[in-house]
């Protein structure tokens, strides 16, 4: 779900939609049986969110042949923007999605930039 979720805001962003796409990355959503949960800091995100929700649900259904996903969206403010400051940070993150990024890298004898 998390695969498609980053998907379908990368094509947002392709799109040229970049407050949506980084609506759909400030948090990670989480998954309740057919349920996703989301947080958001603040009421304005959740509105914008809920403009595009239909599409985002309609990816997420189609893609993951199941359509009785829901999501609920829960405002807190106390949220913090998870971002990645650095390469070691945004390579970690990148391992938490897909943890063959590992394979990639030792395939190609890649090192992450000091």
């Amino acid at each position: 779900m998390l695969v498609q979720w980053n998907k379908y805001a990368e094509r947002l962003g392709q799109k040229g939609l970049k407050i949506m796409e980084s609506i759909l990355l400030i948090n990670d959503p989480v998954l309740n049986g057919t349920s996703i949960t989301y947080e958001l800091p603040n009421e304005g995100s959740k509105l914008e969110f809920e403009s595009q929700m239909n599409a985002l649900l309609g990816h997420l259904r189609g893609h993951l042949h199941n359509h009785d996903i829901t999501i609920e969206v829960i405002v807190n403010e106390k949220v913090e923007a998870k971002r990645s400051f650095n390469d070691q940070d945004r390579y970690n993150r990148l391992h938490e999605i897909n943890p063959n990024i590992e394979l990639l890298r030792s395939t190609f004898g890649l090192d992450l930039p000091t």
